[in-house]
């Protein structure tokens, strides 16, 4: 029994056929083009009655006799053919009607429209540029099954118009946050992926080893420490548009490979990074909308600043019933936890289950835009103290349509302070703690060498196009998000 299937055994057929007659389709190296297809459209009082060369993918085909109609896709849009039998001949006319959907073509000839309006291109000449040796899924059913969406992301884009919406908002989304860093004087900068050392966030990294030098190297889970021994050295405003990854499950809202904006900014605080936050979002929504509202899973969304603000500790006693002030132990802040219901492992710490008292009693009456802040230090531990309250940090999270967006803080920048954090980072983690930070002493190297007061930012992109799209999950924002093996 044959491996393919009628339609890919009948291409395979023609591919042989006209290979043997000498005109192999993989053999075209290139082809010249003047024009594509929404050039054509949006230059037709220019172009009408002009020759133009275009190429694309075949999409569509209407025969009518000695004539046919037939749909050229090209990254721009899509642009109408017109062939006939009196401009082909017989013989390349027949051919023309024997190309399947999906086929490649240059085609060559005259702008015009047709009399129902439509701007097309009389086709004078084509070439075969490639064979399409599986048929594209159907106009109308496309690719529905979820899994062969993400998995055949190649196909998915091409017939699903909704998907590729997604992949152009993200880009756009990128974009814009780019041109206001730069409007502001940032730098962007690269900083290794490959690191002896992961830091700068709560997380389980992914284990590599680099053989020539016997080592064991971790995938980034996050920028931070690189980007602030660059601010040690001198470079004021620094950004990165980074991949980073986190050893952790996959769900709705995670995905372990991502990508973060990360920020910093020399004699800044978290309150200027608030700002920064509402600009960068505010200019992503209008660069996807052209306005800074939209709809996310049923409400409508406004990132008009200024933003709500909402205290960390404060917030969960409103809507999670639970001062935290009061629970002083890890054990203690269980109990709570159990109390309220929530899901929680067997040696959570006290900050997991502040954690999730944040994610499952206030996240879900975050709609619109908010900023929730000070959060407690003792999970805080890159962080600078509040002058008012020790015990708090300058720290902020973003939430906009219920979604956590990022992190972000005025920077700690006392080194013999940031190594105390490390210490006690380093207690939890022999308590069983695995994903509290590690003791850096690279860093704390540099910190010596004086950081001056400084805010970060970090915004997942992800996440944020996401909400902009009102994306069913994140792995919709994602070009190609990690998958079960198939079988």
């Amino acid at each position: 029994m044959s491996r393919f299937t009628e339609q890919e055994q009948q291409r395979r057929e023609k591919l042989a056929a006209l290979q043997q007659a000498g005109n192999d389709p993989f053999a075209q190296k290139k082809y010249d083009r003047t024009h594509l297809a929404r050039e054509i459209v949006e230059q037709f009082e220019d172009l009408d009655g002009q020759e133009v060369s275009i190429a694309g993918r075949l999409t569509a085909c209407r025969h009518m006799g000695k004539a046919c109609f037939a749909d050229l896709v090209d990254g721009s849009g899509r642009i109408q053919l017109f062939a006939r039998r009196n401009d082909l001949g017989d013989e390349r006319y027949q051919a023309f009607l024997e190309l399947d959907l999906g086929d490649f073509l240059g085609v060559r000839g005259q702008v015009f429209k047709t009399r129902t309006g439509e701007i097309s291109v009389r086709a004078e000449d084509y070439t075969l540029l490639g064979k399409a040796l599986r048929p594209l899924p159907e106009k109308f059913h496309g690719l529905r099954d979820v899994e062969a969406r993400y998995r055949q992301r190649y196909v998915d884009l091409l017939v699903n118009e909704r998907s590729r919406q997604i992949a152009e908002a993200r880009f756009k989304t990128v974009r814009a946050i780019r041109q206001v860093m730069d409007r502001r004087g940032f730098v962007e900068v690269e900083t290794p992926i490959l690191q002896p050392l992961y830091g700068g966030a709560t997380a389980r990294p992914f284990i590599t080893h680099h053989n020539t030098l016997d080592l064991d190297l971790y995938l980034r889970i996050a920028p931070e420490l690189y980007l602030k021994r660059l601010v040690v050295a001198g470079m004021e405003r620094v950004y990165e548009v980074s991949r980073c990854f986190r050893n952790e499950g996959i769900s709705q809202r995670h995905n372990p490979e991502f990508t973060l904006v990360e920020a910093y900014q020399a004699y800044a605080d978290y309150e200027d990074m608030m700002e920064l936050t509402e600009q960068l979002v505010l200019q992503a929504a209008l660069a996807v909308h052209g306005q800074p509202t939209f709809q996310y899973r049923g409400n409508e969304i406004d990132v008009s600043p200024p933003w709500r603000r909402l205290s960390l500790l404060e917030a969960v006693a409103e809507y999670g019933g639970v001062d935290f002030r009061g629970l002083a132990t890890d054990e203690q802040a269980r109990e709570a936890g159990r109390a309220r219901g929530l899901e929680l492992e067997e040696h959570e710490t006290w900050g997991g289950v502040l954690d999730k008292f944040l994610g499952d009693c206030v996240q879900p009456h975050l709609v619109q835009p908010t900023f929730v802040f000070d959060y407690p230090v003792r999970i805080s531990p890159l962080a600078k103290r509040k002058d008012e309250d020790p015990t708090l940090a300058e720290r902020f999270e973003p939430f906009v349509g219920c979604e956590e967006l990022g992190n972000a803080f005025t920077e700690l920048n006392d080194p013999l302070e940031q190594r105390r954090r490390f210490e006690e980072q380093a207690r939890q983690r022999a308590s069983g703690d695995e994903e509290a930070h590690p003791m850096d002493e690279d860093f704390l190297r540099a910190l010596e060498y004086g950081l001056p007061p400084t805010g970060g930012l970090g915004l997942a992109i992800d996440r944020l196009t996401m909400v902009l799209t009102d994306a069913d999950n994140l792995r919709e924002t994602i070009l190609f998000p990690l998958l079960r093996p198939e079988g």
